[in-house]
């Protein structure tokens, strides 16, 4: 077969859905010798945002930016108008991100990681919330196979959009490879200087939007520290989209000095970072699957998380669960973790067998079942 991934949100650096296409893309053209892949974009990019395995591939590019490829393809399901014209000949084409255009003569897979804009419609962006709106049934009817990244996203499409359950399949993702522990002490100790300044800490990684509730972890931080704990908060992540009200809140609650906006961190310091924190806590209030926790478990940290959504699926008995809602439950646990080395070295124990769980090797191979699947269905692909 030849399959065309879309390797889009790799390109344009999107965080978590760019991690997805990433890892799954490399895993499946490392073990699958029988296919031939191209890599699918949109956009202009530099080519250094794809890793040398993704830029040995084939590739077919959309010179059109997200907006306006986005709206070209919304318009063409509405219209019912096919968009084979911008693919190569390929037999089946892997909507890696949301985004899927309706194509006449190639078979769809279509990765639902979440339906994050139904469930907090007011911490989306007005005109993101209308396209997933208007766009998210065409895609969802349209696919020929969906794979949902958690129980938790299948059910939700199941209850949303009366999706048959015999068409979505559930393949978990899984920590980054890169994300192995840290065992150099020195290198450790570099990072913790750099970053932290010596002195104890709380790590968060991820977007900063208003969905990932940081705000309540602030708070929470507020709460220790007037209980005479000393740790900082390092926050590591880009900012996403209406992030302002968290820098504000920061200054307003007088936590300047104690929480730290790091933005990117490369995967080699984060994985310092990991090794290094008193506690990695994720208040999130809804994840399709939620990568971060399970990297920092994979990493060695002792993990604090939301009792929401996947994320009980993702982190089974490994993690500390609060709701993310209270901050005197979220401000107890993590005082647990800084206080008890014997439930901080338990959490990490549990952490790596529950990180162990997941492989992007397995991704893959499920991945290709899927694939498999789905050319042998009834209509001829390729033609």
């Amino acid at each position: 077969m030849h399959l065309a991934i879309d390797l889009s949100p790799v390109v344009h650096r999107k965080a978590g859905l760019g991690r997805y296409a990433r890892l799954l893309t490399e895993h499946l053209v490392t073990q699958d010798r029988t296919n031939t892949y191209i890599a699918f974009t949109h956009g202009a990019f530099a080519d250094d945002a794809l890793s040398p395995a993704l830029r040995a591939l084939p590739r077919a590019n959309v010179p059109l930016d997200v907006r306006p490829w986005r709206m070209l393809v919304w318009l063409a399901h509405v219209l019912r108008v096919p968009l084979d014209r911008a693919l190569p000949r390929v037999d089946i084409f892997h909507a890696t991100e949301h985004l899927l255009p309706p194509l006449k003569n190639v078979r769809t897979v279509f990765t639902l990681h979440d339906l994050i804009f139904q469930f907090f419609p007011a911490y989306h962006l007005p005109l993101n919330r209308w396209f997933l709106r208007n766009a998210m049934p065409h895609f969802l009817r349209r696919a020929d196979a969906i794979i949902a990244v958690s129980e938790c996203t299948k059910r939700d499409a199941i209850r949303l959009y009366n999706i048959p359950p015999e068409k979505i399949t559930v393949i978990y993702e899984a920590a980054d490879p890169a994300l192995h522990p840290e065992t150099d002490a020195n290198r450790i100790a570099q990072v913790r200087a750099r970053y932290a300044h010596n002195q104890p800490f709380l790590l968060f990684v991820g977007v900063i939007e208003p969905r990932k509730n940081i705000i309540a972890l602030v708070d929470a931080l507020r709460v220790l520290r007037a209980r005479g704990y000393p740790q900082r908060l390092l926050i590591a992540g880009r900012k996403g989209w209406l992030y302002q009200p968290t820098f504000d809140h920061v200054k307003r609650a007088g936590m300047e000095d104690a929480v730290t906006f790091l933005d990117f961190v490369p995967d080699d310091d984060l994985r310092a970072l990991f090794a290094a924190c008193d506690a990695f806590v994720f208040p999130s209030l809804y994840e399709g699957f939620g990568l971060p926790p399970l990297e920092a478990m994979a990493a060695g940290a002792p993990v604090v998380c939301a009792n929401t959504a996947s994320l009980p699926e993702v982190v089974g008995d490994a993690a500390l669960l609060v709701n993310p809602r209270d901050v005197g439950e979220l401000a107890n646990a993590i005082e647990r973790v800084i206080t008890d080395r014997a439930l901080r070295d338990e959490l990490r124990a549990r952490g790596f067998a529950q990180a162990a769980r997941f492989s992007w090797e397995r991704a893959a191979r499920e991945t290709l079942a899927v694939y498999a699947q789905v050319a042998g269905g009834g209509r001829q692909v390729g033609d």
